[in-house]
């Protein structure tokens, strides 16, 4: 008699389980993205680190973001200095308004400084790949995280897509279940 009553109560917990599993909410790609880009709107707004190659440079210089200043003897060692329009959109990352252009010969490739855009904005998710269910219940999703160049003018814009940089990367988001909702536990 006590094997049927066990038998029972442990067919009921199975019961009460699975429903249970049943009852949690479905996390969409939306949601998930939701999440992601609420997590990045909470993060104080930044500027995007560009890099800027010998083209670059020309394309800066051609735009009135820089004046060439200096030239040295090597022909292709220079100086530039920031003009008042350039100081309105972009910063050197080591600060400064004097661009020291360095590169190892006349035809280095790839040689590159860095410059910071004023405009301040919030990384953006996009490209939500499948939710994948992970180890404990939670799930996970692979996703694209961009910069965002709003308010960046055109040919600083252009320059930013010059090769050499980087304006978007692939990250993995974790998920949990808290109470009835998803919640974003990090962020890879």
């Amino acid at each position: 008699m006590s094997l049927k009553v066990f038998g029972a109560l442990a067919l009921l917990g199975t019961g009460l389980v699975m429903t249970a599993c049943k009852s949690a909410p479905e996390l969409t790609t939306a949601n998930a993205q939701a999440l992601i880009q609420a997590k990045y709107d909470a993060t104080p707004a930044v500027g995007v680190n560009i890099s800027v190659n010998n083209d670059g440079m020309v394309q800066g210089a051609t735009a009135k973001y820089w004046n060439r200043t200096t030239i040295y003897p090597n022909k292709y060692w220079a100086d530039f200095t920031l003009t008042p329009e350039g100081k309105k959109v972009v910063k050197q990352a080591g600060g400064g308004d004097v661009i020291k252009w360095r590169p190892d010969s006349p035809t280095d490739k790839n040689y590159s400084i860095v410059m910071v855009t004023l405009a301040a904005n919030h990384l953006k998710a996009r490209d939500i790949k499948a939710i994948q269910d992970a180890v404990g219940g939670g799930k996970t999703v692979t996703y694209t995280e961009g910069v965002d160049l709003t308010g960046v003018p055109d040919p600083l814009a252009a320059i930013a897509h010059n090769p050499g940089n980087k304006l978007s990367s692939t990250h993995q988001a974790d998920f949990v279940l808290d109470g009835a909702a998803w919640k974003l536990q990090s962020i890879e």
